[in-house]
């Protein structure tokens, strides 16, 4: 099934920005492939050197898979993608160079919701929208920074059972001395053999 209103969202974009175009050119017949865990759809992004089309059937295999739940996918779509890599809660198959390029070709085509929004209500409908949706996430920003800061403080201070950051921080500086130690006992112990050897 082809995406067609996401997929003109997307080449208008593409047109209005020279990094994007390049970008599309540089992977031109490439495919990207965008699995949705948890559900059965899967959005192939394909390049002809000057637009991208997108749809949800591909014959043949992409040259790169990006795979994960759609959180964490949408996270992939924000200001730092590579936490979302970093924390392995999206997974990359196939060829990731190729699969860079798509994310810097969408991060410099990322459509301006609000924008493509006020096409189909107008702007100041559009701009109401946007204006409840930034509330709404930066509230559950909030809510699960708090709810993370909540449960972390409760593991450290009444379960007892993750350490504090200065707590982990003595342990791993004692490591570092127990290593040093042993290090230099090696280092003696070979002295030693020597002189007797």
């Amino acid at each position: 099934m082809r995406l067609t209103p996401l997929e003109s969202a997307l080449n208008r974009n593409i047109a209005a920005s020279s990094a994007a175009r390049a970008l599309c050119r540089r992977l031109d017949s490439k495919v990207l492939a965008l699995h949705i865990d948890g559900l059965p759809l899967s959005i192939y992004f394909k390049s002809n050197g000057e637009q991208m089309s997108l749809d949800t059937q591909h014959d043949g295999t992409p040259n790169a898979t990006l795979s994960g739940t759609p959180l964490s996918l949408l996270r992939m779509a924000g200001p730092a993608p590579e936490t979302a890599l970093r924390t392995s809660s999206v997974h990359i198959h196939g060829d990731a160079e190729i699969a860079q390029t798509f994310s810097e070709l969408l991060k410099h085509a990322r459509p301006d919701l609000e924008e493509e929004l006020s096409r189909v209500i107008g702007d100041v409908a559009a701009h109401q929208v946007g204006n409840v949706a930034r509330s709404a996430l930066g509230f559950a920003r909030r809510a699960a920074d708090t709810f993370a800061q909540n449960v972390s403080e409760y593991l450290q201070e009444e379960g007892r059972d993750a350490p504090s950051r200065t707590e982990a921080d003595e342990f791993l500086t004692g490591v570092d001395k127990v290593r040093d130690d042993v290090d230099r006992f090696e280092a003696r112990l070979a002295l030693l053999e020597r002189k007797r050897g």
